[in-house]
């Protein structure tokens, strides 16, 4: 995230289209009201970014604080970070009615 836009690279850069990727694009314009953009994105933006997380199946939401010993930002995780993994989970485990179909119930026997 730079100046208020998440960045993300296109799928066609060697990325997974994932149903974790486009859960978090949703959220992230549908809940936070902010922009997403989908460019290809220079190692050095990287560096100067307000916030960097990953997003996927095993890791869910990771923020990424430090890059080649360098602090992202001020080395914790960010504000809007902080917030779209709350929604992911609150969406995920049916918190969030809007996204209740999301989710599939599962019951013991």
């Amino acid at each position: 995230m730079k100046n208020g836009v998440f960045l993300t690279p296109p799928v066609n850069e060697n990325i997974l289209e994932g149903i974790v990727r486009r859960t978090l694009i949703q959220l992230i314009q549908d809940e936070l009201g902010m922009q997403v953009q989908e460019r290809s994105i220079d190692r050095t933006e990287l560096f100067l970014a307000d916030e960097l997380f990953f997003g996927g199946t095993g890791v869910q939401i990771a923020s990424i604080t430090k890059i080649d010993h360098r602090l992202i930002a001020d080395g914790k995780m960010g504000p809007l970070t902080l917030k779209l993994r709350g929604l992911f989970f609150d969406a995920m485990y049916g918190r969030v009615t809007k996204y209740r179909n999301w989710c599939m119930p599962v019951y013991k026997k």
